[in-house]
């Protein structure tokens, strides 16, 4: 399913961090997200970045930034992504050489998935997989 351009997807996950920075850097190393867009404030915070990974993205940004998102997100839990990956096991070595917390290995799925589970330094969960839902109509 395309957004509305035909040109990708139409849902992105959002995430706040209390170090938008270190966040970018562990997602792009550790996980393998490609920097696609980071805009930087008057101060140096991350006030939005775009990271790709396959024909999806997340964006992020700075917690404290300000703003209405910013503020319903304050006492906000944090948030769980599921990303579709092609080679589970070599994207968990990736994982594990850049020191992610990985709390489920990969793991074979009754309903035919191969997938891991980690943990990034503020608590967001992240997992990764072959399973890949077929939104067509």
């Amino acid at each position: 399913m395309t957004g509305k351009d035909g040109g990708g997807p139409s849902v992105f996950p959002t995430v706040l961090y209390a170090d938008a920075k270190a966040a970018v850097e562990q997602l792009t190393q550790a996980f393998g997200f490609t920097r696609h867009a980071v805009y930087e404030d008057e101060n140096g915070a991350v006030a939005h970045a775009e990271l790709v990974q396959g024909n999806g993205a997340v964006m992020l940004g700075s917690k404290g930034h300000g703003g209405r998102f910013d503020e319903a997100m304050r006492d906000a839990g944090p948030v769980g992504v599921y990303v579709v990956v092609d080679d589970v096991d070599a994207h968990h070595r990736r994982a594990v050489e850049h020191g992610a917390e990985i709390l489920v290995p990969p793991t074979d799925q009754d309903y035919g998935s191969r997938d891991y589970m980690a943990r990034d330094a503020e608590g967001n969960i992240w997992s990764f997989g072959t399973y890949a839902p077929d939104l067509g109509g």
